[in-house]
């Protein structure tokens, strides 16, 4: 087995960078958006990553997606939710956590069959449909909705890392959001270099944006995979509630140290229905006014409660993996 991942690791380094040229050629040059200063490009270093993904009903998915374009990924008849935790430790605009909780799609005016998606992306327009994102402070709110799109808010995060679990929670206005932890996977120095496409509902348009991610980490699959997951009573995760994740996670994932770049390019479209009136009923995001006054603060709230999740009084997806200490 080890001989086998050395020789997938030898392989992967091979793999070549899917950052995209022009952001190569764009480096050192310098934007200034909604009154963010950003040096190009958009990028972020030294930044761990946790994440996981548990089976979901795909019919209880499809009903939490907006428009009529996208569609959960299917994975012997479940769909994915995609839990994605990263601690940006050095971006344009501070340190900060992001807490993305996401529904696996494809997207286009036909249904993609099973799995080929994984292995033609682009073809099958394979991303995150992404239904909650809390960040930990208001100019990555103002940067990431105003100018992609994303349904970013503020809210109290945290990210522990012990010898044995990676794990995060946020709280929403002293009310639970969710509680994510694995076991980490055994050291495997796997180099990974990933592109991920975004799909955000807001100012009733359907937003995509991809971020690059190249980084050496550990993953553990199938029956290796350990977490726990608890979603709370805060707003943003009501929808997810409803998607009935697996205790079993189908793969989890740590990055101790990863390297990003998202992309300036974005794309947009009208959210469609057949009728007006089914049209006034799509989940199109937030409205612009959302964004307009918003600063560019770097405050951190305080961090979560992590006294409501502790494996004896919390209740959700549970493996018997242990809690990491708060920090």
């Amino acid at each position: 087995m080890n001989r086998l991942i050395g020789l997938a690791a030898s392989l992967l380094r091979l793999v070549p960078s899917p950052v995209p040229h022009r952001q190569e050629r764009l480096r050192g040059h310098h934007a200034t958006v909604d009154g963010i200063k950003y040096s190009m490009p958009v990028n972020s270093d030294d930044s761990p990553v946790l994440m996981a993904a548990f089976p979901i009903n795909k019919r209880a998915a499809a009903a939490v997606l907006p428009g009529t374009e996208l569609r959960p990924l299917s994975l012997g008849g479940k769909g994915l939710l995609v839990v994605t935790v990263v601690n940006y430790k050095s971006t344009d605009i501070g340190q900060y956590i992001e807490y993305s909780l996401a529904i696996a799609v494809t997207h286009g005016s036909r249904p993609a069959p099973p799995l080929l998606p994984l292995v033609f992306q682009k073809t099958f327009g394979l991303g995150q449909y992404v239904v909650d994102l809390p960040v930990s402070t208001e100019i990555s709110v103002k940067g990431g909705k105003g100018i992609w799109g994303m349904p970013k808010h503020r809210a109290s995060l945290d990210f522990v890392v012990t010898d044995s679990t990676v794990s995060a929670q946020y709280d929403d206005s002293g009310r639970l959001g969710c509680f994510i932890e694995i076991e980490r996977p055994r050291p495997m120095g796997i180099p990974l270099k990933l592109a991920a496409s975004n799909y955000c509902a807001f100012r009733g348009m359907l937003m995509k944006s991809d971020i690059y991610f190249e980084a050496t980490g550990d993953i553990a699959l199938g029956g290796d995979a350990r977490a726990r997951l608890v979603l709370g009573d805060a707003p943003g995760v009501a929808a997810l509630k409803t998607l009935q994740p697996a205790d079993k996670p189908v793969f989890t994932a740590y990055l101790p140290e990863a390297r990003g770049v998202l992309d300036d390019h974005y794309e947009a479209w009208f959210l469609t229905a057949p009728s007006a009136e089914e049209a006034a009923r799509i989940p199109g995001g937030d409205p612009l006014e959302s964004v307009v006054g918003l600063g560019q603060g770097q405050e951190w709230l305080p961090g979560p409660d992590r006294g409501r999740t502790s494996p004896a009084t919390s209740q959700g997806t549970s493996d018997g993996a242990g809690t990491g200490d708060a920090p």
